[in-house]
């Protein structure tokens, strides 16, 4: 138990400065990590993805709200693209919690395998979206807040691998965009983890200390170190070259991908 949660407390710190370098919230890496911690730990099968889900959205509450105040300090949120993408991401992340407690474990891990494939295709081409257009009105920011925060919720990232190129392709700045983006992942947060809790409410098999889908020593192994280096990530993102370590992660994110859906077809 104890190397597990130093194993957590690792990933923490390896999430947090993602959170705040990349505006990804360190989902795509907590994600895969705690679906093989769980397996390890013997987690019925069924609820392993789930789990992972729900903990891994709970994370990134704190290290959104980290690396969005680092960030705001830097002057690089646009507050007013945040309060009117903020309705659609709370409705979108908590239907897509409900549609993901309804799915098995192996279509989401299938589901996930296939996404980390187009994260990782997008940063290694550095394919950057045409800015060719403003941002849309309170429709279309419901519209679009929506299918962010319901692939992000079937994923359990803080969304900033969709809204980073949705913010560029409305002409906000790079280093803006990620800034914004770290601090929509706190209401795509916290509405998935309400989702994953309220739906993992009496479900049977689910391990000591879990609330819902949350599993709770993985929560504050993760957090105890992420709320820490996630300001360490954000200034990173102000110095060091971000599309060359984009490509870099890329591959570590393809091969993570093959293997979530190798574990899935070779059962």
């Amino acid at each position: 138990m104890i190397g597990l949660f130093l194993l957590y407390v690792v990933l923490g710190a390896f999430a947090g400065i993602l959170a705040g370098l990349l505006g990804i919230g360190g989902g795509l890496v907590i994600v895969p990590m705690l679906t093989f911690a769980f397996m390890w730990q013997g987690i019925p099968y069924e609820h392993i993805l789930h789990l992972a889900l729900g903990t891994s959205l709970t994370t990134i509450i704190f290290t959104s709200i980290s690396s969005f105040l680092a960030h705001h300090k830097r002057g690089a949120v646009r507050w007013d693209v945040f309060w009117r993408i903020t309705p659609g991401i709370i409705v979108g992340t908590f239907l897509g919690a409900w549609v993901a407690s309804l799915l098995p474990t192996n279509v989401l891990k299938a589901f996930f395998g296939v996404f980390l494939y187009y994260v990782s295709f997008q940063m290694i081409t550095g394919k950057k979206p045409n800015p060719s257009r403003q941002i849309p009105g309170n429709a279309g920011m419901f519209a679009v807040g929506n299918g962010i925060g319901i692939v992000s919720a079937l994923v359990g990232i803080g969304g900033g691998t969709l809204s980073v190129p949705f913010l560029v392709w409305c002409n906000v700045v790079m280093q803006t965009a990620i800034g914004t983006a770290s601090a929509i992942g706190l209401p795509i947060a916290l509405s998935g983890s309400l989702g994953f809790l309220l739906n993992g409410l009496g479900a049977e098999g689910l391990p000591e200390w879990s609330i819902g889908y949350i599993y709770l020593p993985a929560l504050i192994g993760i957090v105890s170190m992420s709320v820490v280096t996630a300001p360490f990530g954000a200034k990173l993102a102000h110095t060091l070259p971000v599309p060359t370590l984009k490509k870099v992660f890329a591959v570590l994110l393809f091969v993570v991908g093959t293997r979530m859906l190798w574990s899935v077809f070779a059962g």
